[in-house]
């Protein structure tokens, strides 16, 4: 193969690989304080897109992603820090608008569940395996015995 060739293929691979994520951030929605742009992807980044679910809003090109973006850079704009910019969305929308749930009471019996029923099956296991232990059968006593034999007689 021509060399040529080989190191245009390989240099396409690296920049395919490397490629970071398209942004669905439209050039109207762009603020002109680059500080305030960079805290708003950041945001954007940690909101999740509603209609796509799986996607932040800075990914997703859905009308309620954009509407959120707008609405992330107009409370920034007005002066909120990033935990009210949150809070405000968390109020509006509910906790799943979260790409990263917060643990707090409400859900804290949501991410302890799976423990808390492993704990519960192995007591109840161990339990179970204790009393199977201590309920063993002893031996027959005389009288016992000789009521099987008559028993086993009988049917022979």
């Amino acid at each position: 193969m021509n060399r040529r060739f080989v190191t245009a293929l390989a240099s396409l691979l690296c920049a395919l690989m490397l490629g970071h994520g398209a942004y669905a951030v439209q050039p109207d929605e762009v603020l002109r304080d680059p500080a305030l742009e960079h805290r708003a992807r950041l945001l954007s980044e940690e909101l999740r897109c509603m209609v796509c679910q799986n996607q932040s809003i800075d990914e997703s090109d859905a009308e309620l992603a954009r509407d959120l973006r707008v609405l992330v850079r107009e409370r920034l704009v007005a002066g909120d820090s990033d935990s009210q910019v949150l809070d405000y969305i968390v109020s509006r929308y509910g906790e799943f608008v979260l790409l990263k749930p917060r643990l707090n009471l409400r859900n804290a019996l949501l991410w302890g569940a799976p423990v808390i029923l492993l704990l519960c099956g192995g007591a109840f296991m161990i339990g179970a395996a204790r009393k199977k232990r201590g309920s063993e059968v002893g031996a027959l006593t005389a009288e016992e015995k000789h009521r099987l034999d008559a028993i086993l007689r009988k049917d022979a």
